[in-house]
């Protein structure tokens, strides 16, 4: 090769050499740093397109996984009233067969009464508080709702189950009588009939609110792992090629320095 003082071919080789090991220690660098491989579209364009669709995907299934919560906070709420609410009919009747004693005195039927009454009252009590997100599934007002399921907008139903007093026909239910009493077990037996029903229902919806929520999340697992895999950088690798890439970028700046003496050989020609 000639020698030349305007065109040194040698330094131009070397310096575009140093100049793409060091664009690519640029990027290893951005990927040990942000651990990702791809972090734009400039690194691999149709991988970072899918993942972000697929990240797309993910928040939808985190927003659906929010309104499961709700919906099975809300459930399980109606189920843990009705579960109290049985409970109180179940001390009511043991009021009521006694009130059903024959030769009962006036204080006794009176006493069992009041206590009947309590209880009563004590179920409007849990039926008015068993409230979740303003969401009452066992008021006498209570309406049907819906708990979004999937991210296509589909949803799982849920039916008002009433437990109030007046549903459960028990609110004008008396002991200080005999044919009160009478006619309050008849009630009574209903009624906790009625409210083991109720709480069936309730058990098999949310049941399968519980199921889609897992599901959920599986699904969301399984969305993030194929991102990972689209655009998680392996460290151990870019570490590795990090040191390598040093390597060459300290021989290639010793390289372009023994390429820019090269003219300095002219100059013995005029020694």
């Amino acid at each position: 090769m000639p020698l030349s003082v305007n065109t040194n071919v040698g330094a131009m080789l070397a310096l575009q050499n140093l100049n793409k090991t060091n664009m690519t220690m640029e990027r290893t660098q951005l990927a040990i740093t942000t651990g990702l491989r791809v972090s734009g579209p400039k690194q691999d364009a149709s991988s970072y397109a899918i993942a972000q669709n697929m990240r797309g995907d993910i928040s939808g299934l985190g927003a659906v996984k929010t309104a499961l919560a709700n919906g099975e906070a809300t459930v399980n709420t109606a189920i843990t009233a009705g579960q109290s609410i049985s409970d109180m009919l179940t001390e009511m009747k043991a009021k009521v067969v006694q009130a059903n004693q024959a030769g009962l005195d006036s204080a006794s039927r009176t006493s069992l009464h009041n206590d009947f009454v309590s209880l009563r009252d004590q179920i409007s009590t849990i039926v008015a508080t068993a409230e979740f997100n303003g969401t009452n599934l066992v008021n006498g007002s209570a309406t049907t709702t819906s708990v979004l399921s999937t991210v296509d907008g589909s949803t799982i139903t849920v039916s008002a189950q009433k437990m109030d007093a007046t549903t459960l026909a028990i609110q004008t239910q008396v002991l200080n009588t005999s044919a009160g009493a009478a006619t309050a077990l008849t009630a009574i037996d209903s009624a906790i009939v009625s409210v083991s029903d109720k709480l069936a229902a309730l058990g098999s919806v949310a049941k399968r609110i519980e199921v889609q929520g897992d599901f959920t999340t599986k699904l969301t697992d399984i969305l993030r792992a194929g991102v990972g895999t689209l655009v998680d950088a392996d460290l151990a690798e870019e570490s590795a090629m990090l040191q390598s890439l040093q390597i060459k970028q300290q021989l290639g700046v010793q390289a372009l320095s023994i390429a820019n003496a090269g003219p300095q050989a002219i100059l013995s020609l005029f020694g």
